[in-house]
């Protein structure tokens, strides 16, 4: 099903030069000024009705809001993320308040095009990122306490990658992608 390949000719190279680093360069800082670049990328982002239900809790190595966020880490992901430049946590203003009606039914869809455009910024500007889900949820989100209606949905390492994409990147191909929910995966 995932066959090592090549990007096609014509995607554009901070695409097809996008991957997931699993180390980082511990050196790297992310200054305000790429911080701000990140986060005004994300910004920028497509959304339902213009409703951005997006935030971001943020941590670079010696501050407050890293240390929060490193003892929640899975030790599947602290063996890399610790290294990064940049800790984010993604959130998604899901339901009105502290109810159960939704905000938006297509919150979670928006914050992945906000993170999206984050990484797309990162990778232009010669950082990498590494999007993940390997934490305590429910213990970060004791720690975060984020506003009613709001919930912590991924994480993303950004930093400089410290190694290289896999010689055995592959990726579904675009007949696979086309046909997958109708008909059996070849």
């Amino acid at each position: 099903m995932h066959h090592a390949q090549e990007p096609p000719s014509g995607i554009h190279p901070l695409l097809a030069g996008r991957f997931s680093p699993n180390r980082f360069d511990p050196s790297v800082v992310v200054d305000d000024h790429a911080l701000g670049l990140l986060l005004e990328s994300a910004r920028w982002a497509p959304s339902a009705g213009n409703s951005q239900p997006w935030g971001f809790f943020v941590g670079r190595p010696g501050e407050p809001e890293h240390d929060r966020v490193l003892p929640h880490l899975a030790p599947s992901s602290a063996r890399w993320a610790t290294d990064a430049s940049l800790l984010v946590v993604t959130l998604t203003r899901r339901y009105v308040d502290d109810t159960r009606l939704l905000y938006s039914e297509f919150a979670d869809y928006d914050l992945g095009q906000a993170v999206a455009h984050m990484t797309v910024q990162a990778q232009a500007m010669g950082l990498a990122a590494h999007q993940f889900r390997a934490f305590d949820l429910e213990g970060l989100t004791k720690e975060l306490e984020p506003n009613p209606g709001w919930v912590i949905v991924s994480m993303v390492a950004v930093g400089k990658a410290a190694d290289r994409p896999s010689e055995l990147r592959g990726r579904r191909s675009v007949a696979h992608l086309r046909s997958a929910p109708w008909s059996p995966a070849e």
